[in-house]
């Protein structure tokens, strides 16, 4: 008998389960049809639901916690967060026989709209798919506002919903702080965090408070934070991928090093982890956990949007110096499927033509290395020359040192990247530690480091001893020698600060802005992986375009559409298992 309720789906819900037990899956299936789902697709292995959600909008996800294979439910969701992957209309929930308080208390603090604890009963499912869609309608006007990229209208309506104590207010304060960050309110943000944890003391505002510091400047406190935060919940996963970015960025290497190992042996499953465990690896030259996490994260998930291509080139790197042809071989092959998907893509070509330089170097052609290379360092004056590439440039250039094949331009080229990009000492470590192999090179990026504070102390004194004329000028003359976005920033300071006592300001900014150009995307603070990823423990806020956007809102519509009674105001329950959290999404 078909089961029926006041907000029954409609005709065109599409559901997702994934189960490896097919007894269980089946199960799912039969339920959801019961509750009126007629269009029910099912995965049996984490890694094809992957691929189902990276180009299908469904409106329920029903994930089994604990796969047979020995991955889990939630590294998987964690993943799709991180990839924003999930819109706001999908509903997700975790299945699992688990019944512990950590368990579930993990499982409200990773976002999900439910969690449901094997033997339920049909009709006790039905329930909580219909109030998880429920809290969806009752804060569309949220989402809506979110997806036509009105962020201050949103988070008004968000504080709103905060202050008043309204229904779902703890799901509003997040989607509000999040809000806040963006538009760069850093101040407001950790005082609405701090709020919440007032009225409930929730790890993912603890968390936020850590951002928020974080975004304004502040690794140093945001690090002591996260320790704090960690020694009360060792198992909060985000926690360690936030610390790991501070960690980073303050040039504590070694320390992220065993961040990110933790938080890799917490999700072993985790793209995005292995990815970040095996990077810092790499350049901290544990080649045997670089090896081992860098190839795992491309066995599963090199056919995914999780997959971060810089991954791939790291983990050649650590074949050439294994002398393993086979993987560079796959390695090759790997980039000519992903050239294949997309043929336009700068930088997957960019990638091919390092490994091409590593594979013929291996090889011993030594003329056609070289070439490969050379064609390579044209680049380096380039604005889409960014820091990874940077990075990935003089990790061959050493191996060529290593390797004593003659490159002429070789010490020349590492100066030129040095001298551009050697803005911090975080920055400058990261740089060297990509040339480790090679010494020489290695230190004359550090070396670069000191040339670029004298010039910007020399022109501070410029300026200081009453010529700020002077100080801009010779800044701007190192800029257009190096690209050095650390000069060029102190050159805009200065021009802003004296422009009384600057003669022709608009030629100065004319000459700034042409200058930027030149410069291209830069990195202000030392990062590993792809800069387009989202910031660990971000809550991504979901803006629409295209075919895409008019999926998703009619997914959303059709959830409007259904009528639903909104909960009774005030202070939602403090019982886990009824909590819920807004998941990250695109």
């Amino acid at each position: 008998m078909k089961y029926v309720s006041p907000a029954n789906p409609p005709q065109d819900t599409r559901a997702l389960v994934i189960d490896s037990n097919a007894t269980s899956r089946s199960i799912l299936v039969s339920q959801l049809r019961q509750y009126g789902v007629t269009r029910v697709m099912q995965c049996s292995r984490p890694q094809d639901a992957r691929a189902r959600l990276e180009h299908t909008v469904f409106d329920y996800v029903l994930c089994e916690q604990y796969f047979n294979t020995g991955q889990s439910g939630q590294t998987l969701l964690d993943d799709l967060r991180r990839a924003q992957l999930l819109p706001f209309s999908t509903v997700f929930f975790m299945v699992t026989a688990e019944a512990s308080y950590a368990a579930v208390a993990e499982a409200a603090e990773s976002a999900l709209d439910g969690y449901l604890l094997k033997p339920f009963t049909p009709s006790a499912m039905f329930e909580r798919l219909t109030a998880a869609r429920m809290r969806k309608t009752h804060l569309q006007s949220i989402f809506s506002a979110i997806e036509r990229e009105d962020f201050e209208g949103a988070a008004a309506l968000c504080l709103e919903q905060f202050k008043q104590r309204k229904a779902y207010w703890l799901y509003a304060a997040r989607i509000g702080s999040e809000l806040l960050l963006r538009l760069g309110r850093h101040d407001q943000a950790r005082t609405l965090f701090e709020a919440v944890i007032d009225a409930r003391a929730l790890p993912w505002a603890r968390l936020g408070i850590a951002r928020a510091q974080m975004e304004s400047g502040q690794a140093p406190r945001a690090i002591t934070t996260l320790q704090g935060l960690l020694g009360d919940d060792s198992s909060f996963v985000d926690a360690y991928d936030v610390l790991g970015r501070a960690q980073v960025e303050t040039g504590q290497f070694d320390e992220a090093l065993e961040t990110y190992r933790l938080a890799s042996s917490l999700t072993p499953d985790s793209v995005a982890r292995l990815q970040k465990l095996g990077m810092m690896a790499h350049y901290m030259g544990d080649s045997e956990t670089a090896s081992k996490a860098l190839s795992r994260a491309a066995i599963l998930g090199i056919d995914s949007k999780l997959f971060d291509q810089q991954s791939l080139v790291l983990l050649a790197f650590q074949y050439f110096h294994e002398n393993d042809r086979k993987g560079l071989e796959r390695c090759m092959a790997d980039f000519a499927r992903l050239l294949e998907r997309q043929p336009e893509s700068r930088r997957t070509r960019r990638f091919e033509a390092v490994v091409r330089s590593l594979q013929l170097i291996q090889q011993r052609q030594v003329v056609q290395a070289v070439a490969s290379v050379r064609q390579l360092g044209q680049d380096i004056r380039d604005s889409q020359f960014d820091f990874e590439a940077a990075c990935n440039m003089v990790g061959l250039l050493a191996v060529l040192g290593e390797t004593s094949i003659e490159l002429p331009e070789g010490p020349e080229w590492v100066l030129a990247i040095g001298l551009r990009y050697t803005n911090t000492r975080a920055l400058t470590e990261l740089l060297a530690s990509a040339a480790q192999r090679y010494p020489e090179h290695s230190q004359t990026l550090r070396d670069c480091l000191v040339q670029v504070n004298k010039a910007a102390e020399t022109a501070v004194a410029y300026s200081l001893g009453g010529d700020p004329q002077a100080a801009v000028e010779q800044l701007l003359a190192r800029v257009d020698a190096t690209l050095n976005t650390k000069l060029l920033d102190i050159a805009q300071q200065l021009l802003t600060r004296h422009a009384a006592r600057i003669e022709d300001t608009a030629g100065a900014q004319a000459t700034i802005d042409a200058l930027r150009e030149r410069c291209g995307p830069t990195m202000a603070r030392a990062a590993i992986g792809h800069e387009g990823e989202r910031k660990p423990g971000e809550l991504v806020l979901r803006t629409q375009s295209g075919d895409a956007a008019a999926q998703r809102k009619a997914a959303m519509a059709a959830l409007v559409a259904q009528p639903a009674q909104p909960p009774a105001e005030g202070p939602e329950s403090a019982d886990p298992m009824d909590a819920f959290r807004l998941r990250p999404t695109s």
